[in-house]
C-alpha cells in the first residue's frame, strides 16, 4: 500500500469516526440512548472542589448548549475553552471565526474546572448570565409556565426544553428555592435556555396576580384538583403553575391561582415526575388554545 493510500484511508476513518460521534451525540441529546456514567473511569483518589464563581460568572458546557449560547445575540460571551476535536464538532470554523476569544485545551483541563462528573464533550464557555426579564413584557404571549419552588436543575432544564417545544412564552420561577442559571441547568435544557425568557420573581403570589391583571387564567396542577385540566381551561391566555415534587403547590399558591386542575391518568400510576407532568399539561393547553382560535 502506498503512502497516499494510507493517508486516504486514515482520512476516511477519521471522517467516519466524526460522523459516528455526531450521530451518537445527537441521540444522547434527544434521550434515545443513555449518557455514559463518567464515574466508571474516574480516579478514586482525585479530590475536586468547584471553582468560586462570581455572581456575574457562568460556565456553560456541552456541544449543544455551547453552540446555542454562541448563537444567542443576547449572550455576553467571555471566553471559550475547547478541544481540537470539539472545535471541529461545533462546526463554526476555526478559533478566529468564533464570536469570542477561544483557547485550545485538553479534556483534562476542563475536568479540573467542571469536575469529573460533568459531560462537557470537550467544550466550556464562560459567559455572563442572561439579561433579567420582567412579566409585563409577556402580555402578548398566550401560554406561560410557572414553577413553584421546583429546586432540581435537571428537572427545571427538562421543563424548559418542553416549554420551548410547545411554544411557551416564558418560564417563571421563584428567586428562592429555585436553581440559578448554571452549567447543569443549561446542559439539562439542551439549548432551550437560550430560546425562552427565564423570569425569576421575588413573590410568586404577587406575580400570579400580575398575570391576572395581564389577562391570564392561572391553572395550578394538583393531583386532587376538582376537575381534569381539559375541562378547566378557559380564555385565550393560560399560565400553567406546577409545584415541586413531593410538596406540590404551596398553600398560598393554591389560594391565588384562578383554578386548580388535575391530570387524569387511566393507568395504575397516578402521578408523574414534574417535568413529565409539565410536558403533558403543555400539550393539552396548546391543543386547547389552537381549538379556541379556530
Amino acid at each position: 500500500m502506498s503512502k497516499n493510500d494510507k493517508d486516504d484511508k486514515s482520512g476516511r476513518d477519521s471522517h467516519y469516526a466524526t460522523l459516528r460521534r455526531a450521530v451518537r451525540d445527537a441521540k444522547r441529546e434527544r434521550g434515545e440512548i443513555p449518557t455514559p456514567d463518567p464515574r466508571k473511569n474516574r480516579r478514586k483518589d482525585v479530590a475536586w472542589a468547584p471553582p468560586q464563581l462570581q455572581p456575574d460568572q457562568v460556565f456553560l458546557y456541552g456541544l449543544h448548549t455551547v453552540r446555542a449560547a454562541l448563537a444567542n445575540p443576547q449572550r455576553q460571551l467571555i471566553r471559550l475553552s475547547v478541544t481540537q476535536n470539539a472545535l471541529a464538532r461545533l462546526d463554526m470554523g476555526d478559533t478566529e471565526a468564533l464570536p469570542c476569544p477561544a483557547d485550545l485545551v485538553q479534556p483534562q483541563d476542563l475536568d479540573r474546572v467542571l469536575g469529573p462528573d460533568a459531560i462537557h464533550q470537550g467544550v466550556m464557555l464562560e459567559t455572563r448570565p442572561l439579561p433579567v426579564r420582567r412579566l409585563e413584557a409577556l402580555k402578548d404571549s398566550p401560554l406561560l409556565l410557572v414553577l413553584d419552588q421546583v429546586t432540581d436543575p435537571h428537572n427545571v432544564g427538562a421543563i424548559m426544553r418542553s416549554a420551548v417545544a410547545f411554544g411557551a412564552g416564558a418560564l417563571v420561577t421563584t428567586q428562592r428555592h429555585s436553581p440559578v442559571e448554571s452549567g447543569v441547568l443549561a446542559k439539562s435544557a439542551s439549548g432551550a435556555l437560550e430560546l425562552i425568557p427565564h423570569i425569576q420573581v421575588t413573590n410568586l403570589a404577587d406575580a400570579l396576580n400580575e398575570l391576572h391583571a395581564l389577562g391570564f387564567q392561572t391553572v395550578g396542577l394538583d393531583s386532587e384538583g376538582p376537575q381534569p385540566l381539559e375541562e378547566t381551561l378557559a380564555g385565550d391566555k393560560i399560565a400553567l403553575v406546577l409545584g415541586s415534587e413531593g410538596k406540590g403547590l404551596r398553600h398560598k399558591t393554591r389560594e391565588t391561582v384562578t383554578a386548580l386542575a388535575r391530570l387524569d391518568m387511566p393507568g395504575e400510576i397516578k402521578s408523574l415526575n414534574v417535568s413529565n407532568a409539565a410536558a403533558v399539561a403543555l400539550y393539552a393547553t396548546r391543543m386547547y388554545l389552537a381549538r379556541s382560535r379556530s
